[in-house]
């Protein structure tokens, strides 16, 4: 049976803040753009920083990089937090929507939902689940596919079609336990990139998006996004 696909969403913090708060999310923190790298413009950010989503072109150095750290990592295996909140991507140009879950459900603590709120539902339903377990919940869940499809439609670019071929990936970036946690739903486990503070956590998600520019410096196709508590 062929996996299910979704419309990608679009990068667009707007797009990205209107969707959770359809799930029932409050807007207490929001979405908003990382304009440059440079110190100056970081501290332009409003903190405190939560969550930090990355979209960056998936090439073929990207694919032969990640691949290589598959293989390292199930040899010597990192230590993960069992607080970290991981969904497998099983569905489709569902990236975004799985990062904006990445970002959320690591979160819960300080995010504030609404009662009827239906991605607090889901992960209540699925907080004792395997990564596996949930991403099947996700793909039967209707009332976050539905606002998925209406978000994706209404960003400032034409949404493709739902059988174009989108090379353009998104994962966040958290804090758990003091430890910074790369999410990627096409990964098979959460990567730990060392020690990160609620103060430090932008910049040292950034210091990793570096590196994912490094690896391609041909490509301008990165953007940076966000999930700060002020109002962008």
């Amino acid at each position: 049976m062929a996996s299910p696909r979704w419309l990608p969403l679009e990068s667009n913090p707007e797009v990205m803040t209107k969707f959770v708060s359809c799930l029932g999310m409050k807007p207490t923190w929001q979405f908003g753009d990382v304009y440059g790298l440079d110190p100056e413009l970081l501290s332009m950010v409003p903190r405190p920083v939560c969550a930090v989503l990355l979209l960056f072109p998936v090439t073929e150095k990207y694919e032969a990089f990640k691949q290589e750290e598959e293989e390292r990592l199930k040899e010597q295996p990192q230590e993960v937090s069992p607080d970290v909140y991981f969904i497998k991507q099983t569905i489709g140009n569902a990236c975004g929507t799985i990062g904006l879950i990445h970002a959320v459900a690591n979160n819960q603590a300080r995010l504030e939902f609404e009662a009827d709120s239906s991605l607090k539902k889901f992960l209540e339903q699925t907080s004792k689940m395997t990564p596996e377990e949930r991403a099947v919940l996700l793909e039967k869940d209707e009332s976050i596919r539905v606002i998925h499809e209406s978000r994706a439609q209404e960003g400032q670019t034409e949404a493709p079609s739902l059988d174009d071929k989108v090379n353009l990936h998104f994962i966040a970036f958290v804090n758990v336990g003091g430890h910074l946690y790369e999410l990627d739903g096409r990964k098979p486990f959460p990567i730990v990139h060392g020690k990160t503070s609620e103060d430090t956590l932008l910049e040292d998600a950034v210091d990793v998006c570096k590196v994912f520019m490094a690896r391609d410096p041909q490509e301008v196709r990165f953007t940076i996004i966000a999930l700060s508590k002020d109002s962008f």
